[in-house]
């Protein structure tokens, strides 16, 4: 079993679509750690709604492809088109971030992901969720890479998200 995390994002029907994706994560993977939920301005997008954005983690002994492949066709299944532009609304974006220590291209997939360094939607979550892991090519741990990172053009705060696994007591 290799430590799994996951970036979630979402700008439309953000609450509907982030409830059924953490729902469908906990039906498959069990155990979820999952980090706050974040507002955030669209980077990249000339004109956008924001995002609600957040990170789980979890346990799994799949493949990096069957990873994958379960991540697009969740994605399908709220709706979001594979040929849609890259900068546009989104119903759910699920990015694969690390799985285990790996680190390159595996089935198709650059592990870690790039953009752990790059978007601060992307690094608060994670190193809130697992501060003292260590970037598997960097190093640093994620509270380390975040203390250091410039967020200046970055606009992004913490909103009230509950979320319980569905079927819960």
């Amino acid at each position: 079993m290799r430590l799994i995390s996951v970036s979630l994002g979402s700008n439309i029907e953000r609450d509907r679509h982030l409830r059924g994706c953490l729902d469908a994560l906990a039906a498959t993977f069990g155990r979820l750690r999952v980090s706050r939920v974040f507002e955030s301005e669209p980077v990249g997008f000339e004109d956008g709604r924001n995002f609600y954005n957040l990170v789980v983690a979890f346990e799994s002994d799949w493949t990096v492809g069957e990873l994958q492949a379960w991540c697009k066709r969740l994605e399908a299944a709220h709706g979001r088109r594979p040929d849609s532009p890259k900068f546009s609304p989104r119903t759910l974006d699920i990015d694969l971030l690390t799985v285990g220590e790996l680190s390159g291209v595996h089935d198709g997939v650059a592990l870690p992901r790039d953009e752990i360094v790059h978007h601060a939607f992307v690094l608060q979550p994670l190193a809130e969720l697992l501060p003292d892991t260590a970037h598997p090519r960097d190093g640093r741990t994620y509270a380390e890479l975040w203390a250091a990172f410039d967020a200046r053009d970055q606009h992004l705060w913490p909103i009230d998200f509950p979320w319980e696994p569905h079927g819960a007591p």
